[in-house]
């Protein structure tokens, strides 16, 4: 029986399929399906800092397709990536490829498309490549601010060290807690109270308030006859008494009268006063000799 092929064809024919077959397990690796049509654009950037080969390509989170190649380019100076995305997924121009690192360093790309829907990038075309601000350079913004503060923190930290262990604090502290059980007792003092006593004393007020009330409609009354009562009348007659009261008070201490004369005349008052005596003396001589004054003869 003929052999339809020759050792060495078998040799070669081996080596051909080993070779195809490590070099779709090698592409299988990187995530790059040899089998799946796809499209391939370059993008050039200053810097891919933590961008590797196989980094996914997404869009709004969706991965799209993979970085198939990194190198340099000696003309522009930049670093060119390749990078190879579904066939079925077309580009519009005007889009952007973003690099973004998360926190572990490790970077990707983001497609950020444009609103063109008229005319799209051609396999093999440059994208525009950004670099995306991430967290990590907000935090290296804010690092030199930190860097200068790390004195002031330190100084702060020891005067704090030294107001801890300053026995005044420890004293302090031992005062609050003395004051502390003292507004418990107080407060456990005013719940007894407000328990035992504020009804009572609810009542009371309750009691006052309605007297109050009382009062002051007996006020409101007493101001309504007040507002009725004849006072201008009344204020004019007073006038009148105190002109009177003037009058006769000027009489009285005048001579001109009798008894201005009688108040105020020494010698009228002495004559009055010796009359009165001489009364007196008579009145006692009469009960003692009624018959020196009074004589009855009889039949």
């Amino acid at each position: 029986m003929k052999k339809l092929l020759s050792k060495e064809a078998a040799i070669g024919l081996s080596a051909i399929i080993s070779l195809i077959i490590l070099f779709v397990g090698i592409e299988y690796l990187k995530g790059v399906n040899v089998f799946k049509p796809a499209n391939y654009y370059t993008i050039k950037y200053d810097n891919v800092a933590g961008l590797a080969v196989s980094a996914p390509v997404t869009v709004n989170g969706f991965q799209i397709g993979l970085v198939r190649d990194i190198y340099y380019d000696n003309t522009d100076r930049k670093v060119c990536v390749e990078i190879s995305l579904d066939k079925d997924f077309l580009i519009p121009t005007g889009s952007k490829a973003l690099l973004a690192s998360d926190l572990l360093g490790t970077a990707s790309i983001e497609i950020a498309l444009s609103d063109n829907t008229t005319e799209t990038y051609k396999m093999g075309q440059e994208i525009p490549g950004e670099v995306k601000s991430g967290l990590m350079d907000g935090v290296a913004s804010v690092m030199p601010n930190v860097t200068a503060l790390l004195p002031k923190l330190d100084s702060i930290l020891t005067n704090v060290n030294s107001l801890l262990s300053n026995p005044s604090l420890q004293t302090s502290i031992t005062r609050l807690d003395a004051i502390t059980a003292n507004l418990e007792k107080t407060t456990a003092a005013l719940n007894r109270m407000s328990n035992n006593q504020l009804p009572a004393t609810l009542n009371n007020v309750v009691s006052i308030s309605s007297n109050l009330d009382s009062i002051t409609g007996d006020l409101t009354s007493v101001t309504a006859q007040l507002k009725s009562a004849p006072i201008d009348s009344t204020i004019t007659n007073l006038s009148h008494v105190t002109g009177n009261l003037a009058d006769m008070t000027d009489k009285l201490n005048s001579k001109d009268s009798s008894i201005g004369l009688l108040l105020n005349d020494r010698g009228l008052y002495d004559h009055v006063n010796t009359t009165i005596s001489n009364v007196d003396s008579l009145l006692i001589d009469l009960m003692k000799h009624p018959k020196k004054y009074v004589n009855f003869k009889l039949f």
